[in-house]
This record gives structure tokens, sequence and C-alpha cells, in this order.
């Protein structure tokens, strides 16, 4: 049993001593045998899959993952949706993740999101799949994380914002991103591969490929 497979292919740093190295094992056996239990209702699991304590997942039927997928203590994950919930190989899912792509009494039904393999969701980040999200490979969240994949309509003043309903667009993000703690993405918005989003910034517009952006203007500050 190779404990640096469990950890998404990297290995362990030389200084961790014998200790530690054991008490990480444990760890990951506890949330292995967890996973042995969940994975019987879900759609479909492929290898390991790692659950932390106090997990809620809903409609697993709906939820497909590829090999050695983790997910993090005290995460919920949603699973009612049209196109459903797909977790490639050595995603991971961190503390706290929220994700939603519908209400949780069957209304306001949504669409889902997609995941390519070893991509990442910082601890406690929002997904509102309500409209599709799709994220590439590779692609890191940091922590405090918010994608809203809908957009309210309330272009009618003789009716309540919210008897208009949403429209849904989606998000994109492709592969190689690196997308900073507390960064907000609002719907329509595509993020082009290899590019970074600096912390705090709110994105509502589409983001060329290689790009760094570092504000909540969207602004574009140089070209990897």
């Amino acid at each position: 049993m190779n404990i640096d497979d469990y950890l998404g292919r990297k290995e362990m740093n030389n200084n961790i001593g014998n200790i530690d190295k054991i008490n990480i094992f444990c760890r990951i056996l506890i949330k292995a045998l967890r996973g042995c239990y969940k994975r019987f209702f879900l759609k479909e699991v492929h290898g390991i899959l790692l659950i932390g304590k106090k997990v809620q997942i809903s409609h697993g039927k709906h939820i497909s993952c590829g090999k050695n997928v983790k997910i993090e203590d005290y995460s919920e994950i949603h699973g009612l949706c049209s196109e459903g919930l797909t977790f490639g190989d050595y995603v991971t899912i961190s503390r706290g993740v929220m994700i939603r792509p519908s209400s949780y009494y069957g209304g306001d039904y949504g669409i889902g999101l997609t995941m390519g393999e070893h991509s990442s969701i910082g601890p406690y980040g929002y997904i509102g799949c309500s409209g599709k999200i799709t994220i590439g490979k590779n692609v890191m969240f940091g922590p405090k994380c918010s994608l809203f994949a809908e957009n309210h309509k309330f272009a009618d003043k003789n009716r309540t914002i919210k008897s208009q309903g949403v429209q849904k667009k989606g998000i994109k993000i492709e592969d190689d991103c690196w997308i900073g703690s507390n960064v907000t993405i609002l719907d329509g918005v595509t993020i082009g591969k290899h590019s970074i989003i600096g912390a705090n910034s709110l994105i509502t517009k589409d983001i060329p490929p290689r790009s760094i952006v570092i504000d909540k203007r969207n602004k574009e500050i140089r070209r990897r």
C-alpha cells in the first residue's frame, strides 16, 4: 500500500519522521474506510475514495468519482442536478466546501459540475453550479472562493425579483489556473488556461489565457 499514491502521486517530504508518517497513514486509512462505505451510494467510483469526518453527501447517484478523490472534513455535496457532478482522478474537495446545483427541496433544478484531474477546491469554498460549471485539469483554488453560475432576472419592475427566476450561462475555468483566496467568479465567465487570479478579485468578464489579474476590476496587469 503506497501512501504517496493516496496523496495524489506527490512524494512525501523526506524531513517527515516515521511517527508522523504513521499518523498520516492512519488518518488516510480511516478516510479510506469511510470511502468504502460511501461509494455504494454514489453513481460511479474508480479507485480509492477518501472521505473526511462529518461529510454530507446527498443524491449520490448523480455523483461520479475518478481515482483517489479526496473529500475533506465537513464538506457538503448536493448531487441533485440534470448533468450530475463529475470529479476526475486525484481531485481534492477541501474542508468545509459546499457544492450546490439545486435547492435542498427539489426546486431550482440545476445543471451540475465537472472537475478535471488533479484539480482542487480550497477550504470553505462555495460552488453554486445551478448553471454548468466546468473546471479543467490542474486548477487550484485558494480558501473561500465562490462561484455563482446563475444571475437573477430583474427587468420587470412590476414583479418581485424572486418571481422572475434566473438565467444560467455557466462558468468555465480552463486547465492550469491558480485562483487565489476569496476570489468571486460570476455567471458567464470563462478563464483561459494558464491564468492566475489574485486574492479578493471579483471576476465578471472573460479572462484571456496566460493572464495575471490582481484587482477587483479584472485589470490585466501583465501576461505570463
